[in-house]
């Protein structure tokens, strides 16, 4: 089986959100419908995460293809987590705790936890709106490795 890793990154706030939710719904439908199968993978530390969760939860409900999995990435085992993994699991189809994460310093854990997800990956969405924060790094990380990159706040990029 052919498996396409996507991953996403964003800034803890966004704007223009409906119309950032519109490009990744656009993508998202194109991902689904063109790959033969799609591993998603999300942090949850901010608005553009959450927004993601809705969408891929939206498109995946609606295309019905059965050709994706998504899983949730923490940086370190959270108390939200633990008490409230069969609320969490009714969301992803999978929760996991990165390893280099998870044993880095607590102020680094995110960012650790984001390169890795970029390793894993072929192709990154993001929606990076101005050049600072852990965000706009992990994507300076991302074109080093020479990764695939959609910025959803770019206007003229919207296809992968």
């Amino acid at each position: 089986m052919n498996i396409y890793t996507v991953s996403f990154f964003g800034h803890r706030y966004i704007e223009r959100g409906t119309e950032i939710e519109n490009r990744l719904d656009k993508l998202l439908h194109d991902l689904i419908t063109q790959k033969e199968y799609v591993d998603f993978l999300i942090g949850r530390d901010g608005d553009f995460d959450l927004l993601v969760l809705a969408a891929i939860k939206r498109a995946v409900s609606s295309y019905g293809y059965g050709n994706t999995h998504f899983t949730l990435i923490l940086p370190y085992m959270k108390a939200e987590y633990r008490d409230s993994e069969k609320e969490y699991l009714n969301y992803y189809d999978e929760v996991e705790v990165c390893a280099e994460s998870s044993e880095a310093h607590p102020n680094s854990a995110i960012q650790v936890r984001n390169r890795s997800i970029v390793d894993r990956s072929d192709l990154v969405i993001c929606c990076i709106q101005h050049k600072s924060g852990g965000a706009y790094q992990t994507i300076r990380y991302a074109e080093i490795q020479g990764k695939k990159i959609i910025n959803l706040a770019d206007e003229n990029r919207t296809s992968f």
